[in-house]
C-alpha cells in the first residue's frame, strides 16, 4: 500500500515540475507527505539537517558560482567568448557543429546552463542567423552544449558524485572525460545532419532590422584567458605536472581566478567581493537548495519503501540498473526541464548501492548526472532553451525537437562507455 502511495506521489511530483512549479518547494513538500504517510514525520527534517552540514559539497559549489559572477562583472567571460567566436565567422554551415563545441568548452567555466545560454547565445545565435542558418537550429546548437559544466571539478553534480563514491572531484572528471567528449561530438554531428536533412543549414534570410551590427568591443587576449585559470590550476595539480598545485582545493583555485580577474581588469575590489559573495549566495539558494530538497524527497521515498523496492528490483536484474541509471534521469530531465533535480535524487537514493548491481558508484553517478543534463538539453521547458529560442525568434519546442536525435544517441553512448566497459 505504501509503495503504491509512493508511486502516486512521485507521479504528482513529476507533473508539478513539468508545470514548472518551484522545484525546491515541490521536492520538499513531496518528501514531507511521503514521510507523514509512513509515520516518520522527523525523517525529512533530519535529512534537511544532514544536507546543511555537507561542508565539502558546499565549498565547491559556492566558490564556482562566486567565480562565475566575478567573470561576468569583469567581462572576462565576454572576452573569452568573442575571442573564440572570431575564428568561426567564415566556416559556413560548419558553424553549427563549431558553435556546439565552442559553447560546450565555454560552459566548463560558465557553469550555469541558463547563464551560458544568455552569454553565448547573445553572440553566436545572431552570427548563425546572419550566416543563413535556420533559427531553430541556431537555438538548438547553443543549448545542446550546455552540459560542459560536468567537466568542471567544482560543478555541483561532480561534487555530489565524488561525495557518494568517496573519491576526489578530479577522479570523477577523469573517469567520465572520454564519455563526455564522445557525447558532445555525437550531439554536434547529429544536429548538423538534422540541419542538412531539413535543408536548414543555409538559405535563411535574416530580416533587415535584426541583422548584426558590428560594435566597438575590443578583445583582450589576457582577459580571455582569466576564466580558464582555475580549471588549468586544478588540472596541472591533479596530473602532477606542477606538484605544488596538488594542494589546491577547488575553492582555492576559484579565489585565485577571481584575484587574477582583479589584476587584469583593475575592477574595484569592493565590487569583486560583492559579486563573488552574491554568486556564492545564489549557489546556496538555487543549486544547493535543490540538493537539500532532493534529499528530503529521497528520505520520504525511503520511508515508504520505494527506494528499497527499486533497489531489490535492480539487484535481481542488473540490466535494469544500468539502463535506469541513464534513462531514468534522462526522461525526468526532459519532462522537468532540470537535469539537476533528477540526477541528484537518483544519486542520493540509488547510487550508494551501486556495488550491489555490480557497478561502481562513480560510474553510476556520472551516468545519471550526464544523462539528466542530456535530457534537459532537449527539454522545451528548460530555462536555457527558452532563452536561446527567444534570441533566435523560434519556438522552444522546435529547437528541442532538433536536439532530440543527438541527445538520445549521446545518452546511449554514455551508458555504453561508462556502464558496459
Amino acid at each position: 500500500m505504501l509503495i503504491t502511495l509512493g508511486g502516486i506521489v512521485v507521479l504528482v511530483t513529476i507533473y508539478l515540475m513539468v508545470k514548472q512549479y518551484e522545484t525546491r518547494l515541490v521536492l520538499f513538500c513531496a518528501g514531507m507527505v511521503l514521510a507523514l504517510c509512513a509515520g516518520q514525520p522527523m525523517a525529512p527534517f533530519l535529512a534537511f539537517s544532514h544536507a546543511m552540514k555537507e561542508n565539502k559539497l558546499f565549498e565547491s559549489i559556492v566558490s564556482v558560482m562566486g567565480f562565475a559572477m566575478v567573470m561576468k562583472l569583469t567581462q572576462c567571460d565576454q572576452h573569452l567568448i568573442r575571442y573564440l567566436v572570431r575564428g568561426l565567422k567564415r566556416v559556413g554551415p560548419l558553424l553549427i557543429p563549431a558553435s556546439v563545441l565552442v559553447t560546450f568548452f565555454i560552459n566548463t567555466s560558465i557553469t550555469s546552463s541558463a547563464g551560458c545560454s544568455a552569454a553565448v547565445g547573445a553572440i553566436l545565435i545572431p552570427l548563425m542567423l546572419a550566416s543563413g542558418i535556420h533559427p531553430a537550429i541556431a537555438a538548438a546548437a547553443i543549448y545542446v552544449a550546455t552540459y560542459g559544466a560536468i567537466l568542471n571539478p567544482g560543478y555541483a553534480q561532480v561534487a555530489l558524485v565524488a561525495e557518494v563514491a568517496k573519491v576526489s572531484n578530479m577522479d570523477v572528471v577523469s573517469n567520465h572525460f572520454v564519455a563526455m567528449l564522445v557525447s558532445i561530438l555525437i550531439g554536434a554531428v547529429s544536429l548538423f545532419v538534422v540541419a542538412v536533412l531539413l535543408k536548414e543549414h543555409k538559405g535563411y534570410v535574416l530580416p533587415a532590422d535584426k541583422r548584426i551590427q558590428d560594435d566597438d568591443f575590443k578583445i583582450n587576449p589576457i582577459k580571455a584567458v582569466v576564466p580558464l585559470i582555475p580549471l588549468t590550476l586544478l588540472i596541472l595539480g591533479s596530473t602532477g605536472l606542477v606538484p605544488p598545485f596538488k594542494q589546491l582545493a577547488i575553492s582555492h583555485a576559484m579565489i585565485i581566478g577571481a584575484f587574477f580577474g582583479f589584476l587584469v581588469t583593475w575592477t574595484s575590489p569592493q565590487k569583486i567581493s560583492k559579486e563573488f559573495w552574491h554568486g556564492a549566495g545564489d549557489a546556496f539558494g538555487h543549486v544547493f537548495g535543490i540538493i537539500i530538497c532532493a534529499l528530503v524527497f529521497v528520505e520520504g521515498l525511503k520511508a515508504v519503501g520505494v527506494i528499497q523496492a527499486i533497489t531489490d528490483l535492480m539487484v535481481g536484474t542488473p540490466a535494469i540498473a544500468k539502463i535506469s541509471s541513464a534513462f531514468g534521469p534522462f526522461i525526468l530531465g526532459i519532462m522537468c526541464g532540470s537535469g539537476d533535480a533528477a540526477a541528484v535524487a537518483f544519486n542520493r537514493a540509488v547510487t550508494p548501492e551501486a556495488v550491489r548491481f555490480g557497478l561502481t558508484a562513480m560510474d553510476m553517478g556520472s551516468t545519471a548526472a550526464i544523462a539528466g543534463a542530456l535530457g534537459r538539453s532537449m527539454s522545451p521547458i528548460a530555462g536555457g532553451m527558452i532563452i536561446c529560442s527567444a534570441f533566435a525568434g523560434c519556438s522552444p519546442l522546435d529547437a528541442a525537437k532538433r536536439n532530440a536525435p543527438g541527445m538520445i544517441l549521446a545518452c546511449i553512448s554514455v551508458l555504453v562507455l561508462l556502464l558496459y566497459k
